[in-house]
């Protein structure tokens, strides 16, 4: 059996979702009739639960993928083909501390807190009063409240409240009005993460970090095309969600002077039985530019 307090995800055949944490005493009320919750914790996960009026649902545990499609929202969210790789790049562990800005309704904030254990802390910043509570409400919802400390606040003209983070991530409108406050709220050489929707948005930013203690520049964006599930007919679906944001990283350094790399040299000028450097090897040029490359 289920146990009490634990989160469920009821799927209707159609696929309607419904998430709820597990209240004996309580019903789900849906659109094919109520289902009773001790129902749900006597079929357990994996199993099958029939509204009152026969109506078959399936009970599963959600994953936080799913906890993050289904959140309340009065913003958009993040993508979670987003989080996910935000995560690793700040690299996200039990025990991280990390500052966030612009919390919107919660969807990073969510994954955030999950990955950041019990003995980690996420400090988020929002300024709009509205979207703090419905922020608070979905991290209340799905019992993650103890693990994050909500601000009401304005970093541009606050800073950020909070000292030592590991990692940073900002989803404001203007992130390079922000930049002076990051180098005391972080640890030297720690990650920061930023979301922008337009190109002269990144450009705006990437111009600001240039400027500051910010080394490693990287900026990117993430595309998911789905395929229809047909063995016959295995092909992309006829619609994706493209573009929904870009992501910059950068890693902020103690030390403000400005990083160079030196100078190539040309073979022929370290070893006279060579001739001119010719980049050997097609790949070459490819690897100097690849920030994923390795030695």
């Amino acid at each position: 059996m289920i146990e009490a307090g634990q989160l469920v995800l009821v799927i209707s055949p159609k696929g309607k979702r419904y998430t709820h944490a597990l209240d004996l005493a309580k019903e789900i009320h849906t659109h094919d009739g109520r289902i009773l919750m001790s129902d749900v914790a006597e079929a357990g996960f994996g199993g099958i639960v029939r509204s009152h009026l026969g109506h078959p649902y399936r009970i599963l545990k959600p994953t936080v993928y799913e906890l993050i499609k289904g959140v309340k929202r009065q913003t958009q969210i993040m993508y979670p083909k987003e989080i996910g790789y935000v995560l690793l790049k700040l690299g996200v562990t039990p025990g991280s501390h990390i500052i966030e800005a612009g919390t919107g309704s919660g969807g990073l904030t969510l994954a955030l807190a999950t990955y950041v254990g019990d003995t980690g802390k996420v400090y988020t910043h929002e300024r709009r009063p509205e979207f703090y509570e419905v922020a608070k409400k979905n991290l209340a919802r799905v019992g993650l409240t103890h693990r994050v400390e909500q601000h009401l606040c304005d970093i541009e003209q606050t800073g950020f409240m909070h000292t030592g983070a590991d990692a940073l991530f900002l989803d404001v409108r203007e992130p390079q009005d922000c930049l002076r406050h990051i180098p005391p709220a972080v640890t030297p050489g720690a990650t920061c993460g930023f979301l922008l929707p337009t190109c002269n948005q990144v450009s705006d930013l990437i111009r600001g970090l240039e400027q500051g203690p910010f080394t490693e520049i990287e900026a990117l964006e993430i595309l998911v095309r789905r395929y229809k599930i047909v063995p016959d007919r295995l092909r992309p679906e006829d619609r994706m969600v493209a573009h929904t944001g870009f992501l910059v990283f950068a890693r902020c350094m103690e030390n403000p002077e400005p990083f160079t790399r030196p100078a190539k040299v040309a073979l022929s000028e370290t070893d006279p039985d060579l001739g001119p450097e010719t980049g050997e090897g097609d790949g070459a040029q490819d690897a100097e530019h690849d920030p994923e490359a390795t030695e």
